[in-house]
């Protein structure tokens, strides 16, 4: 099944964003297995040449698109070379599927994470994947090795350098198992942290991860002053680790997904209208990437019913057809039901709000999920220590 104009299919195993830590260890060393898929098809090995020590750092919303039409407020980031141009985010365009992504190297139909909020199969509830803790288990909701228990097996150091509230979560456990985790409390703290990693063990492979940035678009806009404000942070925050760099390490700086602003004439409370709600069971997903689950013997009714209100607004697809499509990757048959019976992406810049259910998501001024460009287009920078030129 094509996609509709507008809308594109992340290009798993070869240009996504699960290809950078793989690419990254590959170059270090370690024989990463990632479920057949090539270890470094972005080629990274050149970029990291000569390196025994590689940072990655993740600016969660820094899309691709965001960072090349603003050069004033980000000048040492559009100055840094792209080993590998642009890359794409898994779909759904979300942090928690594309972190799970990036530290298991795997499309989000392997791993599991398959949206912000899904439903946990045959219990009746949902699993936000950002205030998750140990139900479900971790180790066995994502049972994927990690490309960090690959690389500590292999004898290089691995370090997580981000948020305190971070440590120990469910996500945490899910994404970056393998690796020690440093808690970072500020921007400066997350700088330091992430240098005195890079300087442990023969080799070192050290990630690090800030959220303001996507912060500050959700609730100010991605075209607003504090959005360019906090991208000039950001840009001091990327000078400063590079300046810091020891002399034998490359850092790799991308994004988990890009962001578009939603006005108010594009948007649509799912519960103002009630043929969205009919034989609905449980909604999941979020305003631009809905999983919608139907009681039992109404599926056929309520993709009907989605499709003719939504319209050209969304790509609405049965669960069946948006596997097949292969917006997910290969989706392993266990993990499946993790997915609405109804999948709902938005197209251009509209959203599908739940304004009783979430009234706080409904209110934001930007949103990611679905599969246009400005959410998927994501940068792949690279500076290098100054003993590899």
């Amino acid at each position: 099944m094509s996609l509709p104009e507008g809308l594109r299919l992340p290009p798993y195993g070869s240009a996504t964003l699960a290809d950078v830590l793989p690419g990254a260890a590959t170059a270090l060393g370690v024989p990463v297995r990632r479920g057949g898929l090539p270890a470094d098809p972005l080629d990274l090995t050149p970029a990291v040449a000569g390196a025994r020590r590689v940072a990655v750092l993740l600016v969660d919303g820094l899309g691709a698109e965001l960072v090349a039409a603003h050069p004033r407020q980000a000048p040492v980031l559009n100055a840094l070379g792209s080993p590998a141009g642009t890359l794409s985010a898994p779909c759904p365009s979300t942090t928690p599927v594309s972190l799970v992504s990036l530290g298991t190297g795997l499309p989000p139909g392997s791993h599991g994470v398959l949206g912000f909020v899904t439903e946990v199969p045959g219990e009746g509830r949902t699993l936000n994947h950002v205030h998750w803790a140990d139900d479900p288990d971790p180790l066995q909701w994502q049972a994927q090795p990690t490309v960090f228990e690959q690389a500590t097996a292999a004898g290089v150091s691995c370090t997580v350098v981000a948020p305190h509230a971070f440590a120990g979560s469910g996500l945490t456990r899910a994404a970056y198992r393998g690796a020690d985790y440093a808690s970072a409390v500020s921007h400066g703290d997350l700088v330091a942290g992430m240098h005195a990693a890079l300087r442990t063990g023969e080799r070192s492979l050290v990630y690090g991860y800030t959220a303001e940035l996507d912060l500050t678009g959700h609730v100010r806009g991605v075209d607003s002053p504090h959005w360019r404000a906090q991208l000039g942070i950001v840009d001091r925050l990327v000078e400063q680790l590079v300046e810091g760099l020891p002399e034998d390490a490359v850092l790799l700086v991308t994004a988990d997904h890009g962001m578009v602003d939603v006005p108010d004439c594009t948007r649509l409370d799912i519960g103002a209208e009630p043929a969205l709600t009919d034989g609905v069971r449980l909604l999941a997903g979020e305003p631009r990437a809905r999983y919608v689950h139907a009681e039992p013997g109404a599926v056929d009714d309520v993709l009907a019913a989605w499709r003719a209100v939504l319209g050209d607004r969304a790509w609405v697809v049965s669960r069946a057809e948006a596997v097949d499509s292969g917006v997910f990757g290969e989706v392993q048959e266990q993990l499946a039901d993790r997915i609405g019976d109804v999948v709902a992406l938005a197209r251009g810049s509209w959203a599908f709000t739940d304004v009783q259910q979430d009234p706080f998501g409904s209110m934001l001024a930007a949103y990611h999920g679905s599969l246009t460009p400005a959410e998927l287009a994501i940068p792949l920078l690279a500076a290098r220590g100054r003993a590899l030129g």
